[in-house]
């Protein structure tokens, strides 16, 4: 098998794994609404947060980095060159924002996309979690948090193994693109803080 047919490949199987949207099987396996059309409308671990509590946020959260993880790290395994692997990545991000089996409605891509920088290195994962932690504890902007993490992987990168310092940078001007609608909210000051209060049913 060629490179490039084996590239090509690794780019569909991301993207059909990616656009397995983990918040909408949790909710619905859970008896939660559908987060595409409650609180944010977008399905990502932060909205199931607000609308189903920290259990089925985490399950999201977990599900939606092993979409990335996956595939990043098989395609890493293969040896395919740091380009490749980025556009491997960002195929899985791209399918959990516009997913193919959930009407093309996706969320922001964050946990995939952090999710496919992880398999880099366990210092990397440690730095990209604390980093997005810390942030939303001080400010509880998880919009804010996600953009300084995203800002701050290709250095946190440089310094760990520059090798991959351009399949991080290529994620995460992905995610800073994705927010830009958030970014003029937080400019504005009306942007939504996260809340671990879970919405009753009625």
């Amino acid at each position: 098998m060629s490179l490039i047919v084996q590239t090509i490949m690794l780019i569909v199987g991301a993207y059909l794994a990616g656009s397995i949207s983990s918040a909408v099987l949790v909710c619905k396996l859970r008896g939660l609404p559908d987060p595409r059309t409650e609180g944010s409308g977008n399905p990502g671990a932060t909205n199931v947060l607000r609308i189903g509590g920290a259990s089925s946020a985490l399950l999201v959260l977990f599900f939606d980095m092993l979409k990335g993880a996956g595939p990043a790290y098989l395609a890493y395994r293969l040896g395919v060159d740091p380009v490749s692997l980025g556009l491997v990545a960002i195929a899985a991000c791209l399918g959990h924002i516009f997913p193919l089996f959930f009407g093309f409605k996706g969320g922001k891509g964050v946990a995939t996309a952090f999710g496919a920088m992880a398999p880099i290195g366990h210092y990397l994962a440690l730095f990209l979690m604390l980093t997005w932690a810390l942030i939303v504890l001080l400010t509880r902007y998880s919009s804010l948090a996600a953009i300084c993490t995203a800002i701050l992987a290709p250095v946190y990168t440089w310094w760990l193994d520059d090798r991959f310092v351009i399949p991080v940078a290529m994620l995460s001007t992905l995610i800073v693109i994705r927010h830009k609608d958030n970014i003029k909210r937080l400019l504005s000051g009306n942007e939504s803080k996260v809340s671990r209060k879970r919405r009753r049913k009625t």
